[in-house]
This record gives structure tokens, C-alpha cells and sequence, in this order.
């Protein structure tokens, strides 16, 4: 789409709102709730008061620059630069940022964070504790140092390549290969097509130090940077304090221009066809390039306008390709489109078809998006499908709306960086609701059809194709995916057609039962009534979010009552039962009949429970029950649904073991679990032991009595209006009465002992994968649960400074610890790292050696000290949820536990001598089970 076009939707626009066209072209105003500015020396400054969660801020500095800046000598020293970022400023020498940070319970990379793309790299600090002053100052000063005083010192320099080059090693799979191949012919013509943010090892490996540096002077200067902060703070005194701390940074004389890299146009299609021998999925593109609103345009009205064609185009497509993959031998595995950039590109965008393709059907997919494509050039949206979208999105907007003072600190932060990287609006959720109420009714469906006809030209098409290299597998070439597309394109389509139903959800309302008795539960503030049918309900209201109400409902049984006959269609049970939809609607026509509201439902079957999960609006919780009440009553059954899922699914695990990672997985799993079929992942073979009518009626099993369910409503609740709804559409459920439990002998085994697998596979990238896995029993106690959770934020932190930063060894190591509620007891930890085969013997006796150096003399002080400030941290902040107060009141009722009266005291009892003693007690139950992957030569 050429400018030319915005002519069009400008005129539109005068139309729509009552705004003369010099109005139209002004940009929209800053929300006044954030204070905007700009620095002498160009810095951009976004501050903003926000108490979600309280006594908490995000700083974030962003730079508008990314690998895109790089020379091809300088290849990775945009994303290495981001690193030396967290190895010693002026301010912070050192791991001083680290150790500032940990010992007021900020986490590495879960609160303390970087990024490098192509066009930015944005730092983070998020849910710093900011009830101290020295804390903000703190925080602001490393922002100061990453915007002009990152040390760059030579032994870091060196140090850091180790790292990075194991960084490399991690990502260098089959998806990046992928690329490497398909971005130059993409972006032909374009610095686009190469210029992948982790570089060249050849760059990383040797370039000079003073090239890093001259690198950050060079671009890492005020005029590009833009500094964020939004939590718990006064904006006056942050405002002030900022203006002061950055003053000493110069602003820059004669700077290097900073060019965004242009797309070139093409007037006959590009194609691309990319194979990998660890590529698992066979994926078809199809891009019809068009010029971006320009970044001036993108900040008026005009913005918002565009913003919500997209929306609802892209919407309204992705329900028609639902629809399609709901049929007995849908063209392809899965598809979905949008309109945003292309690619990679902020210079150009693109109406983007993607779709996950049957290997041996790549003809027939490709032809299939085309066809759809040429069917909405040709005919457009129906009216019905727009008037579904439309309401769809204008909720979406209301719910925000509605939730104005509830936002949590990160929806800002990233609006913020958005808006300083790409450009665009941000009026505040007042000014845009009010204007999209405006905007949405006064744009009929045919201006919709007629932006769609003007995006997808003859033009600036792009056909990419990415699968599996294996024998036997022949992929259509260039020509033959041009030629097919071309076929395609030619094809007689019809108008979509559809069939709305105006059927109520519920054909036949069920008559109310009755509440039994309602008491207080003063631990929680909730009430609890008890149905005529046994059924129990738990009320928590909250104010902690305006438009938001959580349910959960779990009942005592699961996975485990089932025997062994039935361990393959309990791996799909999940994902089937909801295919048919519920009641009188298929998957497809339900959301139709939902169109506006916000309320959702899913069932599930865990080990020792079957549950509900759902959540709803105040203003939908009607609809919620009335889900609920289908959901235990009327699943409804799509044989046809069951059919188009099974052949797609075997389509996607057809190639599933060529992905090394997948044969590591499936190794660890037989490892630990002896090869228990309740464990061994889905393949194709296991459709022969899978019946969908069984999965039916282990679902109706399940479900067929809901006197042992425990319901929890958490949120934004109108009490009186939730006892009438329990009463018609909980307390009516089915009753049998049942008491019921887990069947613990039917939950896999770990391996009691010792194992070792060491095995060799071919290998794309050389590395050597490891991981270390030890099991125990250990009581069942809140004190033991929170001391294991210690244990391996500990690890994190040890393993983060002796195997990543002292060795360069690995990226990171990843540890996971649990004491299990079902079976009481059971205790696991892991480890797992890549690295380079030659080091894996070294770095996993690092491994070994710190749990054992724990075990023997305990944490060390300052590892202890900083993780115990992180989880009461944590802590506070999880209070100001509904999800916490859900899971925590499920977890009461289901399992007799209370996590929450006790938390902070249980957590300041625990000493270091604590952690030291759980590990000497898992440890010396010498059950260990260790899994090495390394490259066969």
C-alpha cells in the first residue's frame, strides 16, 4: 500500500470524527499521567507514578540501536556491548551492579535484564523496592553509567568472549541456521539480510578492544536514548534527580547519523527455500509487503485508525483459518495471519500468511493460503464477521479502560519503549477509548474490504519455505513454489459464507437449587457457602483488579485413578476435550456466540485432581457459570474436529526426533522414570492406542459429580450476584457423593540409585548437553519448601559467578527443585548446561562440587542473605494478586494447607544451617541420575 492511500483514510477519518483535517494531521497529545521531556544534551525521559505493585519501579534505558548499526567487521558488537553492561561501569566496578542489585532482591534475568535486535538493545531494572530513597538514586545511576559509563576494561573484554561464544553455541540451532539462510534472500539489496544480533564468532572471537569502544561512543549517546521509569515514586524528585545525575553527559557534537534501513520493493515474487537437518517443522510464508504509515502520521489519530483495521483484519482472518482446521483433512497443520512488519523490518511492513505444512502437502498448503488471500481480496469480510470483531475489540479497550488504575508498571514500560523506538501515540487509555468509540462505529466493513484489496497487491510478494533436511524428502523448488503460487493466484474462489446462530448459550436454563449454609472464612476475608448438592463455594472480593474475577475448581481423583491401559489417551486427554466445544456450539460457533464478552473456561486432569480454570469480567459473570454449568453437563462431541486434529498432529511429530533436544529430553525421561509409558512423550505410534470416544468418557467420568468440587472466585465480585448464579448453575450440577482420592501407585517411579547415560548424536552446532538430576523424600513442610527454594536460587547464583563468569563455561546454568505434594514428599533438584564438549568434564565437576561444598559448610552469607531478600520481595508483590490469592485458597480447601498465615515468619526462621542440612539429606540418598549429549565424531 502506497502513500497515496493515507489520502484516502485521512478523508475517512474527517468523516468519523468531528475534527477539521489540520487537526487530523497533529500528533495526539502524551498522557499528562507521564512526565515527558527531553534533556539538554537530547535525552528522552519518560516518568510515571504507578502504585501496581506498590513500593515498586521499573528503569528502563532504551537505545535506538541495535545490530542494524553495525559494519561487517563490527557483526555481534551491539548485543556483546550489552553485556559489558553488566560487567562494570564507573560507578559500579566490576559485578558491583549485580551485587547492588541482589542484596535489595532484585534477580538477575528475572528483574535485572537486557535485549539487542536489529534496531534497539533496552536495559531493565523491574520491580526494584523503592520504599528507599537510595534505591531510586541507585537504579537511576545505573541507568546513568549504561548511557555513557560502561567501563569496557580489557580483562572483562576477554572474559566476557567465553560466554558469549557459549551464548552462541546455545542459540546456533536449527531455527538460526533457518535464517542464515533465508534473510538474504528475503531482504536482497538490504543490510537486513545479515545482520542477526549475536553476530560472527569470527567478530567476537578477535576483535580489537578499542573497537567495542569506539562502537559504544559512537552510538551509545543521549539523542538516542530514552530513559523510563514507572512504579511507586515521586515524580517530581525523580525528575529532578535525573536532570541532575545525567547533566554530565555531553551531548553529542557532529553524530554519526542513524539511518533506519530501507526494504527495497520487488516487482516479481521473491522466494525462498531453507532446509536444516535439525529442523523439525515444515513452515510456509507468504508475505505481501507495503510501506509503513509514516512515523509523523503514526502519532495522529490516523495511528489509532490503523492500529485497529489491523486489529480487527487480522482477527477476523485467523477465525476463518480456524474454522478451516476444524475440518476432517485441513490443507495444513496450523495457519494464522497478521499486519505488522515485515519480518524483521521496521522500514516496511507486511500482510504476513503463515502457516505449519504437512511435509509431503507443501503444493497443496501454499495453494490453499493463496486461495484464502485471493477469497478476501475478491470479496472482503462479511458484515457479520466485522460486527463480531468490532464489539471483540471495543471490549478488549473497555476492559483496559476499566482497569486504568490497575495497570501493572511493565504495560507502561513497554508503551514507553515502543513509543521512543518505533513512534506512534500514547494518549493515556482515556483519550484513546474515548476516541476508538468514536472511530470504530463510523468505519463500515467496506472501507475494511477496501484497506485489505489496497495491502495485498501484484507487488512486493515474498514466498519463504523452512523444513527438515532428511533422506527421502524432496522439497518443491524456487520455481515449482513460484509456479504453484501463480496457479494459485489464477484459481475461481467464492465469498466465504457462514452460519451464525441466534441460539442462547443455554437452551434450557436449569431451575436454582439452593445454598445449604454460608459461613465465614476469617483466615482469607472470603465466604464460603455450601450447596444443596455438596457442591462448596469460596468468595474472596478484591479490589486488586477492577474488571477481573479468576475461578478455579478442583476435585479430588485424576490422572492416577486411571490404570495403565489408558496412559496414551491420558496424553492427549487435555488437549481433546475441548475440540467439540460445549452444548449446542462447536469450537468454532462458540466464540461467535461470545462475541463481547470476556469469559472463559477449561477443563483439565492433573495427577491427583480433575480441575476447571476460568475467568471472566464482573459484567460477564453469568456467562462464566452458564460455562461452567455446560462444561460438567453438555461437552459436546466433533468426531470430524478429532479427525483433523489427530492427522495434524502426526504431521507435527512426524519429524519431532531430528531436533537433538527432543532425543536428550526422551533419554532423561527413560532415565529417570525406567521408561514408564505414563511418561514417555507423545508419538505417532501412540494414535493406535488412542481413542477419542474413551477420552470422552474418562472426561464424563470424571466430571460426573460435583459434590467433591471446591469452587474459587476470586476478584472484582458482586456477592449477591454470585449466589444467585451458584444457585442455578452450581448448585443443579450432578451429585454422586463420591469420596475419592488419588491412587498413588499408579504415579511413575523415579529410579532409586545411580544411572549414567552418556550417548553421542549428530550434531549441527558442537556442544555437549548436561544435565544432573537428583531425587530424595523429604517431609512435606512449608519450611522445607521454602528452604529447597533458597537451595536453588543459591545455585543460580553460585553457578552464575564459578561457571559462567569465572570459567565462561556455559550461558547459564538452569536449576529446578520441587518437594512434590502428590506423591507427600518427593523431592527433586536439576541442573542443566550446554557447553563445549572439551569443558563439560570441567564444568560439571564445578557443578558437582558446589552442591557438595553446600552440603558441607552451608550457603555463603551474602548468597543467603540476597536470596532470602528476593523471595520476601517476591512475596510482597505476589500479595497484590488475584492469581495468589486463588491459587492460595485452592491450595487451602483441596490440600488442608495453609501456605499463607505463616510465609514471612517461616521464611526469617531459616538459617543457613537450614539449607546446608536439606542438602546433606537429599544428597546423601545417593539417588542421582546424570544424561550427557555430546556430538558423535
Amino acid at each position: 500500500m502506497k502513500n497515496r492511500s493515507y489520502l484516502v483514510w485521512l478523508l475517512l477519518l474527517g468523516f468519523i470524527l468531528p475534527i477539521t483535517a489540520q487537526q487530523q494531521m497533529q500528533p495526539l497529545p502524551i498522557d499528562p499521567k507521564v512526565r515527558y521531556g527531553k534533556l539538554a544534551n537530547g535525552l528522552t525521559y519518560y516518568i510515571r507514578h504507578n502504585e501496581q505493585p506498590k513500593e515498586r519501579a521499573d528503569f528502563y534505558i532504551a537505545q535506538r540501536v541495535g545490530s542494524m548499526q553495525e559494519e561487517d567487521n563490527q557483526a555481534g558488537l551491539a548485543h556483546f556491548l550489552e553485556h559489558m553492561a553488566f560487567n562494570g561501569t564507573k560507578n559500579f566496578p566490576g559485578h558491583g551492579i549485580d551485587d547492588f542489585t541482589e542484596s535489595v532482591g532484585i534477580r538477575g534475568g528475572e528483574n535485572l535484564n537486557a535485549y539487542t535486535s536489529f534496531d534497539e538493545t533496552v536495559y531493565m531494572i523491574m520491580n526494584a523496592p523503592v520504599n528507599r530513597r537510595e534505591v531510586v538514586d541507585s537504579c537511576l545511576l545505573i541507568l546513568h553509567d549504561w548511557s555513557g559509563f560502561i567501563a569496557l576494561e580489557d580483562s572483562a573484554i576477554e572474559k566476557e568472549r567465553g560466554v558469549i561464544r557459549e551464548e552462541w553455541r546455545t542459540r546456533q540451532d536449527a531455527q538460526a541456521r533457518l535464517w542464515e539462510q533465508q534473510l538474504p534472500k528475503m531482504f536482497p539489496g538490504s543490510r537486513y539480510a545479515n545482520r542477526m544480533p549475536i553476530g560472527s564468532i569470527n567478530v567476537i572471537n578477535n576483535f580489537k578492544y578499542d573497537e567495542i569502544r569506539a562502537y559504544y561512543k559512537k552510538w551509545y549517546r543521549p539523542d538516542l536514548q530514552a530513559v523510563i521509569i514507572v512504579g511507586d515514586v515521586d515524580v517530581d524528585q525523580v525528575e529532578n534527580s535525573l536532570k541532575q545525575m545525567f547533566t554530565d553527559i555531553p551531548k553529542p557534537v557532529n553524530p554519526a547519523e542513524r539511518v533506519l534501513h530501507q526494504v527495497p520493493d520487488n516487482d516479481l515474487p521473491l522466494v525462498s527455500v531453507a532446509t536444516d537437518k535439525e529442523a523439525s517443522n515444515t513452515i510456509l510464508y507468504l508475505f505481501y509487503k507495503h510501506d509503513k504509515l509514516p512515523r509523523d502520521l503514526y502519532a495522529t489519530p490516523m495511528g489509532l485508525v490503523m492500529d485497529y483495521i489491523r486489529n480487527v483484519a487480522s482477527s477476523m482472518m485467523n477465525d476463518r483459518f480456524n474454522e478451516l482446521l476444524q475440518k476432517g483433512n485441513p490443507p495444513f497443520v496450523d495457519a494464522q495471519a497478521s499486519d505488522g512488519e515485515y519480518m524483521i523490518a521496521k522500514s516496511k511492513d507486511a500482510w504476513t500468511v503463515a502457516c505449519l505444512a504437512k511435509e509431503d502437502h507443501i503444493n497443496e498448503a501454499l495453494t490453499a493460503m493463496v486461495v484464502e488471500t485471493q477469497r478476501l481480496k475478491k470479496f472482503g469480510f462479511t458484515a457479520s464477521e466485522y460486527e463480531r470483531a468490532r464489539i471483540n475489540v471495543l471490549k478488549n479497550y473497555e476492559t483496559h479502560f476499566n482497569e486504568r488504575d490497575k495497570q501493572k508498571n511493565d504495560a507502561y514500560t513497554n508503551e514507553y519503549v515502543t513509543h521512543f523506538t518505533d513512534g506512534g501515540y500514547i494518549p493515556g487509555i482515556e483519550t484513546e477509548y474515548a476516541l476508538i468509540n468514536q472511530i470504530a462505529p463510523g468505519i463500515p466493513v467496506e472501507q475494511i474490504n477496501q484497506y485489505i484489496q489496497d495491502m495485498i497487491g501484484d507487488k512486493n510478494i515474498v514466498i519463504s519455505l523452512t523444513g527438515p533436511e532428511k533422506a527421502g524428502l524432496t522439497y518443491p523448488t524456487e520455481d515449482d513454489l513460484l509456479r504453484t503460487f501463480m496457479k494459485a493466484q489464477k484459481q475461481e474462489v467464492e465469498a466465504y459464507k457462514e452460519t451464525v446462530s441466534n441460539e442462547p448459550l443455554i437452551a434450557r436454563e436449569p431451575t436454582p437449587g439452593t445454598i445449604l449454609k454460608e459461613e465465614k472464612d476469617p483466615l482469607f476475608g472470603a465466604t464460603v457457602l455450601t450447596l444443596g448438592n455438596g457442591v462448596k463455594v469460596v468468595v474472596k472480593p478484591t479490589e486488586l483488579k477492577k474488571d477481573e474475577v479468576l475461578m478455579t475448581a478442583t476435585s479430588p481423583g485424576g490422572s492416577s485413578l486411571f490404570g495403565k491401559e489408558d496412559a496414551a489417551n491420558l496424553k492427549l486427554f487435555n488437549d481433546v476435550i475441548g475440540l467439540g466445544g460445549l452444548g449446542n456450539f462447536s469450537a468454532v460457533d462458540l466464540p461467535k456466540v461470545l462475541a463481547g464478552k470476556k469469559a472463559s473456561v477449561s477443563a483439565s486432569l492433573g495427577m491427583d485432581n480433575e480441575s476447571l480454570n476460568g475467568q471472566s469480567t464482573p459484567a460477564d459473570l453469568k456467562t462464566l457459570f452458564q460455562l461452567i454449568y455446560l462444561q460438567f453437563t453438555a461437552l459436546r462431541p466433533d468426531t470430524e474436529a478429532y479427525t483433523s486434529f489427530e492427522g495434524r498432529t502426526k504431521a507435527q511429530l512426524k519429524n519431532y526426533e531430528l531436533n537433538p533436544m527432543v532425543a536428550f529430553s526422551d533419554t532423561i525421561t527413560k532415565e529417570i522414570y525406567n521408561n514408564n509409558p505414563r511418561t514417555v512423550r507423545l508419538k505417532e505410534s501412540d494414535f493406535e492406542k488412542i481413542s477419542y470416544q474413551r477420552i470422552l468418557d474418562m472426561y464424563k467420568e470424571r466430571f460426573a459429580d460435583a459434590s467433591d468440587f471446591t469452587f474459587t472466585f476470586v476478584g472484582n465480585i458482586n456477592q449477591d450476584s454470585l449466589k444467585l448464579y451458584a444457585k442455578q448453575y452450581l448448585a443443579t450440577l450432578p451429585s454422586l457423593k463420591r469420596v475419592e482420592k488419588g491412587n498413588v501407585n499408579e504415579v511413575p517411579a523415579i529410579r532409586k540409585g545411580s544411572a549414567v547415560n552418556h550417548f553421542a548424536r549428530s550434531l549441527q552446532t558442537p556442544k555437549a548437553s548436561v544435565v544432573n538430576f537428583f531425587s530424595g523424600e523429604l517431609p512435606y513442610t512449608l519450611e522445607n519448601r521454602l528452604t529447597l527454594t533458597m537451595f536453588k536460587q543459591i545455585l543460580d547464583l553460585v553457578y552464575m559467578e564459578k561457571v559462567r563468569e569465572d570459567e565462561g563455561g556455559t550461558y547459564g546454568v538452569q536449576t529446578s527443585a520441587q518437594i512434590s505434594s502428590f506423591p507427600e514428599g518427593r523431592t527433586v533438584l536439576q541442573t542443566y548446561f550446554d557447553t563445549d564438549p572439551a569443558k563439560r568434564a570441567q564444568m560439571n565437576s564445578i557443578v558437582h562440587n558446589e552442591l557438595k561444598r553446600i552440603a558441607e559448610t552451608g550457603p555463603r552469607p551474602e548468597d543467603f542473605n540476597k536470596t532470602k531478600e528476593n523471595l520476601l520481595k517476591k512475596h510482597a508483590e505476589a500479595l497484590q494478586e488475584n492469581s495468589y490469592w486463588l491459587n492460595t485458597i485452592d491450595t487451602y480447601y483441596f490440600k488442608k494447607r495453609d501456605d499463607h498465615s505463616t510465609y514471612d515468619a517461616t521464611l526469617n526462621a531459616i538459617t543457613p544451617t537450614s539449607i546446608q542440612n536439606l542438602a546433606k539429606s537429599l544428597l546423601k540418598q545417593g539417588n542421582t541420575v546424570e544424561v550427557v549429549m555430546e556430538p558423535s565424531h
